[in-house]
């Protein structure tokens, strides 16, 4: 993780969702806190391209890998406006409806990424 950073966030470059969610965490981040890194070029992630391919991971910096609803709050914890949302995530029965609720979504993601690649073809 780079000095000024104080998240590395690995996401999939080939997934339109990631890229959607991914554009918006960049406009969101004005002060560069998150240093997004493309699974594809591994960079400093010690876990291989199937395990971060499953799930979303993220690194705060001096911290352990997390990933799921866990890696999305030390995400939004980066960026001001989403920090409050970041903090609640701290609360363990507000970490553990996230979870719940990303597991969720982890089922219907393929059905997902095909609507949002037809929607950008």
């Amino acid at each position: 993780m780079h000095d000024l950073h104080e998240v590395s966030v690995w996401y999939d470059r080939d997934c339109p969702l990631c890229i959607r969610e991914i554009a918006l965490m960049r406009r969101l981040d004005r002060r560069s806190a998150i240093e997004f890194i493309p699974i594809e070029e591994g960079g400093s992630c010690p876990l291989d391209t199937e395990t971060l391919l499953a799930r979303f991971h993220a690194r705060e910096k001096g911290g352990p890998i997390v990933s799921g609803a866990a890696a999305f709050a030390a995400m939004w914890r980066a960026i001001p406006v989403l920090r409050p949302l970041g903090m609640l995530a701290r609360i363990p029965p507000v970490l553990w409806l996230l979870e719940r609720l990303y597991r969720g979504f982890l089922k219907i993601r393929p059905w997902m990424q095909r609507r949002a690649a037809a929607v950008l073809d």
